[in-house]
């Protein structure tokens, strides 16, 4: 077996900071939101100059966007030992709700990258297209299994879940009596088969 050898020297030293100045941003971001997050306080809480911390990331749109990342792959993480895609869009909400300066952050950025010049066009573009790939593989294999029902197309669902999510993320923001994971797990009961009761 081959083994991987990790970095060393300036490379992983640039590498180690990278991830400093990135879970500095998430913190700073999930309490403040974009507008009440300056890179100034991330660099300190670093311990760098901002010169220093945009050596890193080239602007401050790409430090947003790399935070937005890093939330999608704690997302990820969060929902990895469940496999039925309403529990994960549930888990996946419920997670967000710890963090709203990051939901802040994700609405703010998902409305600005529509613009097919912003920095994070493509990301999202990307973005909706692998999760949409990713629940309608569920979907269809809930299908299959018929406990999803048929008379949907799997991909139309799942882009109609994300669509609710996102919609949701906006209403609690601006009502955070919502409660976003009911919501949620309401949808996905509407396309789950009718199953006969037990006998």
């Amino acid at each position: 077996m081959t083994n991987q050898r990790k970095p060393r020297g300036p490379y992983r030293k640039g590498v180690e900071r990278r991830e400093q100045i990135l879970q500095a941003a998430l913190e700073v971001f999930a309490q403040h939101g974009d507008r009440g997050s300056s890179l100034q306080e991330i660099a300190d809480r670093v311990g760098v100059t901002q010169p220093a911390l945009l050596h890193y990331f080239g602007s401050r749109e790409e430090l947003l966007l790399a935070v937005i990342e890093q939330r999608d792959t704690l997302g990820r993480h969060v929902s990895a030992e469940t496999k039925k895609p309403g529990d994960i869009a549930a888990q996946a909400v419920r997670h967000s709700m710890d963090q709203p300066g990051l939901i802040r952050l994700f609405v703010a950025l998902s409305a600005a990258a529509t613009d097919p010049a912003h920095t994070a066009h493509s990301f999202f573009v990307d973005r909706y297209q692998n999760l949409t790939n990713l629940i309608s593989s569920g979907l269809e294999e809930g299908q299959r299994a018929g406990q999803v029902r048929t008379d949907e197309p799997a991909d139309q669902m799942a882009r109609l879940l994300l669509a609710v999510m996102d919609g949701l993320q906006i209403q609690w923001l601006l009502d955070p009596s919502i409660d976003m994971p009911a919501m949620v797990a309401t949808f996905t009961r509407m396309y789950t088969a009718w199953l006969p009761a037990s006998a």
